[in-house]
Order: C-alpha cells, then sequence, then structure tokens
C-alpha cells in the first residue's frame, strides 16, 4: 500500500497518465504511438516502466491488441480523473491570464438542444463572447461516466430515475412531453387521425432498451391490443432517427419541442395524435462535492432562465 502511495503521488508522470489513457482509447499499441507521435518501442518501454513503478501488469499484450487488466482498469479510471482535472484547470488559468471568461463542458441529451441548451448558450454569449462551451451530445449511458470523471462539468437532458445515486445532484427543469414524427410527404400525414395500429404496421424507431420511454411505449402498444411493431431500429440520436424516417419511411418518437424545431427546418412532420405518457423531466445533472467553475455556475444560472417556466 505505501509503495502504491508513493508512486501515485510522486513518481506517476503527466505522460504516464496519457499513454495509459491512450492505450486504452486505441487498444493497440502501434496506434498508440502514432497518436502520441512516438516510436512502437518508446511506447512499450514507457508502459513497462509504468508497470514496475506500480508493480501491476496494466495491459494483456496480444497480436490483436492491448486489454486493459482488472488493476489496469482502475488505473485507467485514475488517469482519466487526474488529466480532466489537469485540462480543467489549465482552462481555467489560461482563461485568467488572457482575460478570456473560461471554458465548461457539457453532455447534453438531444432532448435539450434546440429549446433549452441552445438558448442558454446564447444568453450565456450575451454575457460574454469569450466563453467556451464545449457540448458533447450522447446518452446517459454514455455521459454520466464522463461527468463522474470530470470529463465533463455538467449533464442536460432527461433525469432518468434509473440512473439517480447519491453521489449526483439532479435538477428538474420542466416536463417535455413526447410527439410522433415521420418524414414531410409520408401516407400517415394525409391520416385526419393517425393511431397506434398504423404506427404498429410500419417500421418504428425506437429508444434504447434503457430509456424508460422505451418500456412506456411498448406499453402504450399493448393498451390497444397491440404488438409493438417488429420492424424497428433502436437509437438516441436524431441523425440515426432522421435518417432512418426519410430513408426507410419509418415512424419515429421525439421531444415536442425539438420536433417543433425540426418541423419548422422541414425535416420532420409531426402527426396528429397523442402520446400519453408520463416522461421524466429534462434538467442538469451535477457531481456532487466538485466546485464548478464560475462559466459553468453562469451556464446553469443561464439554463434555468432559459426553461419554459424560468
Amino acid at each position: 500500500m505505501a509503495q502504491i502511495d508513493r508512486v501515485l503521488r510522486s513518481n506517476i508522470k503527466l505522460r504516464h497518465l496519457q499513454l495509459i489513457v491512450a492505450l486504452d482509447q486505441f487498444r493497440h499499441i502501434g496506434r498508440t504511438a502514432e497518436f502520441l507521435a512516438v516510436s512502437q518501442p518508446a511506447v512499450s518501454k514507457m508502459l513497462a516502466e509504468v508497470e514496475n513503478l506500480l508493480g501491476v501488469t496494466l495491459f494483456d499484450r496480444s497480436s490483436r491488441g492491448t486489454d486493459p487488466t482488472p488493476g489496469g482498469q482502475l488505473v485507467i479510471r485514475f488517469a482519466r480523473s487526474v488529466l480532466a482535472e489537469y485540462e480543467r484547470t489549465r482552462d481555467e488559468i489560461t482563461a485568467q491570464a488572457s482575460g478570456a471568461a473560461g471554458r465548461t463542458r457539457v453532455g447534453a441529451m438531444v432532448v435539450a438542444m434546440p429549446l433549452l441548451l441552445a438558448q442558454a448558450v446564447k444568453a450565456l454569449k450575451d454575457r460574454s463572447r469569450q466563453a467556451t462551451v464545449l457540448v458533447e451530445e450522447g446518452d446517459l449511458t454514455h455521459l454520466l461516466p464522463k461527468l463522474r470523471l470530470g470529463e465533463l462539468d455538467l449533464f442536460v437532458g432527461r433525469l432518468e430515475p434509473g440512473y439517480a445515486s447519491p453521489d449526483l445532484i439532479a435538477e428538474a427543469l420542466y416536463n417535455e412531453p413526447m410527439v410522433v414524427v415521420v418524414k414531410p410527404g409520408h401516407t400517415l400525414t394525409s391520416k385526419r387521425k393517425p393511431a397506434w395500429s398504423d404506427l404498429a404496421s410500419v417500421p418504428c424507431v425506437m429508444p434504447p432498451p434503457w430509456a424508460s420511454l422505451r418500456v412506456k411505449l411498448e406499453q402504450m402498444f399493448f393498451r390497444h391490443g397491440l404488438q409493438p411493431p417488429g420492424d424497428i431500429i433502436e437509437t438516441s440520436s436524431f441523425l440515426a432517427l432522421s435518417t432512418f424516417l426519410r430513408e426507410r419511411g419509418a415512424a419515429g418518437f421525439m421531444a415536442r419541442s425539438v420536433a417543433a424545431q425540426y418541423e419548422r427546418e422541414g425535416l420532420v412532420k409531426v402527426l396528429k395524435m397523442t402520446v400519453p405518457i408520463d416522461l421524466p423531466p429534462i434538467g442538469i445533472m451535477t457531481l456532487r462535492g466538485r466546485l464548478l467553475t464560475p462559466v459553468s455556475q453562469q451556464l446553469m444560472e443561464c439554463l434555468r432562465s432559459a426553461a419554459p417556466g424560468g
């Protein structure tokens, strides 16, 4: 224990941590060497150096590449966390020295983009055009690990109850119902009152299995005496959704404000039917105990103001 403590405090260098994260990302010594602009022998030598310091094998090497060991996964998590904090502090110091307003990193679900996040960023930029906002789009399964590691400062999206945790602070902002969308000119747009039986007969783009919406949508089909569509594509990506609406003539489900935005742009058509489903609210998640940068705090204020009723 004393040796590990001494190594982590004093002997591990930033370049070691960057190597570990790169190896985890590429899972190949050659591609890692290209990324770090060093030779393959240099990567192998540096990895052996770290493993000797820790007394732990971090990666299993084979002709197929490198795979983290259980001990390696722990060190990778440590490395990602330290590098995220390093980048955050570097950005703060640089911003302060240059007179800029700083940088914040946001993980966002599609549902939060046009109505909430876009308006909040606009309000933040009105305060300070030098404030930088990095936006990474994804779902909870992808974004929450990054929030916990410090690679993101906050998350904006649906506050799925299944992901509630003592280490997270969730702040609900507003509720956002769902609507059914198809491509412009779809046969269902000519129906005065499309029904769930109509949706069951066409390809459907459905949320991923982890989303509470998925189960509730399937229950809606059962409630109408129908089996859920057999021809489905699962995705939380708007790009994938819009592609399959266009190419396969599929129907999909979208937050009302997002659908309204894209309908104005001629990308989708909202069907004249209701989706009577209770959904988790849209809101903000941050990591408990982590001090937010001033620009992150300002963005949160802008998010609260941009929310309907805010």
